[in-house]
């Protein structure tokens, strides 16, 4: 009587896949994660007899949703790299227990399979096993449309679990610390939810995992599903100073708590989310699923509601900075590049693409943004898809600064066509430092300016060519250094008579606190004043806003600072303006024996924080590090008179090898200032 042939076990040979595609990350997954465009290594062990080539057969069948391929299982590995193909590994002596190599092609859609491996004898006879697999793009396959050519971006843009947002203003840049969580539990599962949970899963599911193949489908989603606008989306926005229902946005430090809370609500929003955490957690999303993604800082970010590509500021007679226009600046605004090739576009558009989760304006009826190639926003090929014209007004409008009298009429105006996307910045590459890319989006004059150079020119070009208002004054403003919390801000003005006849000018002088993406509050400071110039006289005044006066209005937020002068003869304007941030103090956080940290050993590392306040504070401590540890911890902070240090102590046991971030954030009682700091940490492999 013949020996039983059956599958006695499937073997999906976690470890090994993993390491072979780039995923390591998620050994916690439920199901192996593979990436499109390579092979993963099954085994397959017999009962009772083995596998006999010349009167058994074998076929896999790869389910998603309603998709499937059916793989015969040969001898050969030539067959074409455009679907799906099987083999045993040629060198396998043992019958009993088999090597099958699975081959995905490079355009398989993104999710969660099913595999069935089925073995059938001349006699009929058949057998079935079942496992899951996950599977993702493949940035390392060159047949894949995310391919992208160097290591070192992929270690950047696709593995790196942590990184830095920028805010604040060119002068004064604040480096935000932002933990990814890619590794995170449960996080690769929220991503994948987030496709399952979207209108198009739900309106034809078949066509959905079909379309699944290609990342410009994938990014547009994913740009929607991030915020909760049209859909069950991950987080809800808040630009009011009212988070009472949920958290600030300014709370948040990484992308698996809020993923982490959407999924358990059953995909109800999370509160809050402004800009940056919309485009860090959409930057979790892209980067899980196995697309290149990098989170993109837009300073001075144009707002065009009617499309003419200029923005209107209006200010009263004495400097106020007044809320008259539908259209408005951002000091800053955050979205992400993804780099994709765009074959429905040509290969001249292949490479970054902006996405926009922040729900600004609708796209094809939804809120939702891009993908916009760079290269198209550049040359202003607002004939593309998706959403070029939005993008380019956003890094590109003009701006007309309106001097309005008490009877509403237009008493001065100036021009300014370089503050709106005077600095375009990501993270580097392997470095804790800010790339400027402001070159790939449009082009400037001096390319090859280093980030110092370019801030101050930013800065005295942008208020010497707001001088120039009026025929026969010229005024400039600058601040004599960046601010710094605890500190006076110090700026200068420069009035110049360019006449001959002598002048009398009033000079108002007023600052407003606003947010980055709010038109100023009423005035927390002003000084007024009558100044004599001789004919040509130039004449320089220094003034000062001290930290009692800025401090209980400002904390986080900027400031808005202007100088008019009215010429009383002649009835003639002439305004300089400057939006500034005052920089807090940082976190120094130390590691002890920083070298030798391995997985699994507990190490210590040490929080401190000095007063430079003119004040007592008081405040929470929060510590989070994924891979270093589970979850956040809490320290309450007692009252620290000024200058006076405080340190905390802080238990670490990393859980897996690589470059890890650990960040802290104090928040301050009785004001809205949150301290930050970061530390990259390497954790070596044993």
């Amino acid at each position: 009587m013949e020996a039983d042939f059956s599958i006695q076990y499937v073997n999906l040979e976690v470890a090994e896949n993993l390491g072979r595609h780039k995923t390591n990350g998620f050994s916690s997954a439920d199901a192996l994660v593979v990436r499109r465009g390579a092979p993963f290594r099954i085994s397959v062990q017999f009962k009772e007899r083995p596998f006999n080539p010349r009167t058994d057969s074998l076929r896999i069948k790869v389910t998603l949703g309603q998709l499937y391929a059916v793989i015969p299982v040969t001898f050969s590995k030539k067959s074409a790299s455009s679907s799906w193909n099987a083999y045993i590994e040629p060198n396998n002596p043992n019958f009993q227990k088999l090597s099958i190599f699975v081959f995905p092609p490079a355009s398989a859609s993104v999710g969660s399979y099913k595999l069935q491996l089925s073995a059938f004898t001349q006699a009929g006879q058949r057998s079935d096993v079942v496992g899951n697999f996950i599977m993702l793009c493949n940035p390392w396959c060159t047949e894949d449309s995310v391919y992208i050519p160097f290591e070192d971006q992929r270690e950047e843009y696709v593995l790196s679990d942590s990184g830095l947002l920028f805010m604040g203003t060119p002068m004064n840049l604040l480096s935000r610390p932002w933990s990814f969580d890619l590794y995170e539990p449960g996080v690769l599962e929220a991503c994948l939810d987030l496709l399952k949970v979207s209108p198009q899963h739900k309106k034809n599911r078949k066509r959905d995992y079909l379309n699944r193949a290609s990342p410009i489908y994938i990014s547009r989603i994913v740009s929607a599903m991030i915020n909760s606008e049209d859909d069950r989306g991950v987080l809800k926005g808040n630009w009011t100073a009212d988070f009472k229902q949920g958290v600030s946005p300014t709370k948040w430090t990484g992308s698996e708590e809020i993923l982490s809370l959407w999924a358990k609500s059953g995909y109800s929003p999370v509160k809050y989310g402004q800009c940056w955490v919309f485009a860090a957690v959409m930057c979790t999303v892209m980067r899980v699923l196995g697309i290149p993604c990098r989170i993109v800082t837009n300073f001075n970010s144009a707002h065009d509601t009617n499309a003419n590509l200029v923005i209107e500021e209006y200010y009263s007679e004495t400097g106020q900075k007044l809320n008259r226009s539908r259209d408005s600046i951002w000091n800053y605004h955050v979205w992400v590049e993804c780099w994709m090739s765009r074959g429905d576009l040509g290969p001249e558009m292949d490479g970054w693409q902006v996405l926009d989760p922040t729900p600004q304006e609708r796209s094809g009826g939804v809120f939702c943004c891009g993908p916009a190639p760079v290269k198209a926003i550049k040359n202003q090929r607002t004939d593309m898809i998706y959403d070029i014209p939005f993008v380019y007004a956003a890094v590109n409008a003009d701006v007309h600064m309106i001097i309005l009298s008490s009877q509403d009429q237009v008493v001065g105006f100036s021009k300014d066509t370089e503050k709106v996307g005077s600095l375009i910045c990501t993270k580097a590459i392997g470095h804790p430092r800010l790339q400027d890319i402001t070159g790939d989006y449009k082009y400037i004059k001096s390319p090859t300016s280093t980030l110092s150079s370019r801030s101050s020119t930013i800065s005295n070009r942008s208020t010497l060519r707001r001088a120039a208002a009026s025929k026969g004054v010229t005024v400039f403003l600058a601040l004599n250094k960046s601010p710094v919390a605890g500190e006076p801000v110090i700026f200068t003005v420069k009035v110049g008579n360019t006449q001959s006849t002598p002048k009398t000018l009033k000079v108002h002088l007023n600052a407003q606190a606003k947010e980055y993406n709010h038109s100023p509050t009423e005035t927390f400071w002003e000084k007024h004043g009558v100044l004599q110039l001789a004919p040509m006289e130039v004449k320089v005044f220094q003034e000062q806003i001290l930290p009692a006066q800025y401090q209980p209005v400002v904390g986080d937020d900027l400031i808005n600072l202007a100088v008019v002068l009215e010429d009383i003869a002649t009835n003639e304007w002439v305004l300089a303006s400057e939006e500034f941030n005052i920089a807090n103090p940082e976190l120094i956080i130390q590691v002890a024996d920083e070298n030798s940290i391995v997985p699994n050993k507990e190490a210590t590392a040490l929080v401190t924080f000095t007063n430079p306040f003119p004040h007592p504070v008081r405040g929470v401590l929060t510590i989070s590090g994924a891979g270093l540890f589970a979850g956040k911890q809490q320290f309450r902070m007692p009252s620290l008179h000024p200058g006076a240090r405080a340190s905390q102590s802080i238990t670490l046991i990393p859980s897996m090898a690589g470059v890890k971030m650990l960040q802290a954030s104090l928040s301050l009682s009785d004001s809205n200032i949150t301290i930050r700091g970061f530390k990259m940490i390497p954790v070596n492999s044993i």
